[in-house]
């Protein structure tokens, strides 16, 4: 690890010389480049400095375990207990810092909900979760932008999806993708029965064209007319795209836009999105099991979490953790959850990787 901290000391201090070069300056383009790998390296070496500076300490201390007088041998010992406890909380840090980094952690969302079993009720939870990401976004400062949805006539929605864009977007929801369980009472229960519904959350990270270069010959490309709500225009203008990927199969369609051109555009994001989702659970597939995470494999088929509302809780079964505060994580309040969830998955890595 000593290697590696020094190799990456070096690396942020050339950066550093770099970010004052005039020929670097007179380019932003270089320039931020610059500035963000060096920014993506300071925790690290912030991190590395204090270890350094630890050391440095001991070994002064170490000295005076000879000195001829005991109150100071005393001090120089408990001073050398505390050093080693900071120095083994720094080194796991460093060993965290030090993980590989999700090369999507950094992208945008495409976050897809749709209703499971349950009917209205799994519709109306759908709805429900919508707006608990919407609000966590914007505490956040992220924007959303609805591409697609197929709302139901009592205010739920058959399936939504939606741009989620800001800052690190992947990182913070990569641990929603799954099966989202809800035990409550509708409205429509005359008898006040509890009712089982589910709801299906996919977070794909959003495609650069890099990513998901797609040869348009591979497209068969449907234009038809809008239905439900919209107002004047539906049934009159065929504004409405349906892209049919033909090597994989995969359907996706929008009718939100009035303009057939914006509905395409929104419907090839999807597309990117989901042929990237589809590339990166095809390379998971061929990895070990002993490697695979439990959390954040891309694996939806499994209920994670259960929002309970005569008991006022929300578990996510992943990781046995369970809040009763269910009114507040429907808000938007999800940072003890996502944070759980990133210890865990860090957890998971170190013992991967042997630390």
């Amino acid at each position: 690890m000593h290697d590696k901290l020094e190799e990456l000391e070096r690396r942020y201090e050339a950066l550093e010389a770099r970010m004052g070069d005039p020929e670097v300056l007179k380019d932003p383009a270089a320039y931020r480049r610059v500035a963000k790998e060096h920014a993506d390296l300071r925790e690290v070496v912030e991190q590395y400095r204090i270890l350094k500076d630890i050391d440095r300490q001991a070994e002064e201390n170490r000295s005076l375990l000879h000195d001829p007088d005991p109150e100071i041998r005393d001090l120089a010992r408990a001073e050398l207990d505390d050093l080693e406890r900071r120095r083994q909380e720094t080194e796991d840090r460093l060993r965290v810092l030090l993980l590989p980094k999700d090369p999507n952690d950094e992208k945008n969302i495409l976050l897809e909900i749709r209703a499971g079993t349950g009917g209205d009720e799994a519709a109306l939870f759908a709805a429900d979760l919508f707006r608990m990401y919407s609000r966590y976004a914007e505490r956040r400062g992220w924007k959303v932008e609805v591409l697609s949805s197929h709302p139901t006539d009592i205010g739920g929605f058959k399936e939504i999806v939606a741009l989620v864009s800001g800052d690190r977007v992947y990182s913070r929801l990569k641990y929603e993708s799954g099966t989202h369980r809800v035990q409550r009472v509708p409205e429509t229960e005359a008898q006040g029965r509890i009712h089982t519904s589910a709801v299906t959350v996919a977070v794909l990270p959003e495609a650069d064209e890099v990513d998901a270069e797609i040869d348009p010959a591979d497209l068969r490309i449907d234009v038809y007319r809008a239905s439900g709500a919209g107002g004047q225009h539906v049934n009159k203008t065929e504004s409405a795209v349906r892209i049919t990927h033909l090597p994989t199969g995969l359907v996706v369609q929008c009718q939100d836009e009035r303009s057939q051109h914006k509905n395409r555009a929104k419907a090839m994001k999807v597309l990117s999105a989901r042929l990237l989702d589809l590339k990166r659970a095809q390379q998971e597939a061929e990895l070990s099991e002993e490697r695979r995470s439990l959390v954040g494999t891309g694996d939806r088929s499994g209920r994670i979490r259960t929002y309970n509302f005569p008991q006022g809780r929300v578990t996510d079964h992943r990781i046995g953790l369970t809040l009763y505060r269910l009114e507040a994580v429907l808000q938007g309040d999800l940072d003890e959850l996502i944070e759980a969830l990133g210890t865990h998955d860090r957890a998971q890595a170190l013992a991967a990787a042997g630390a």
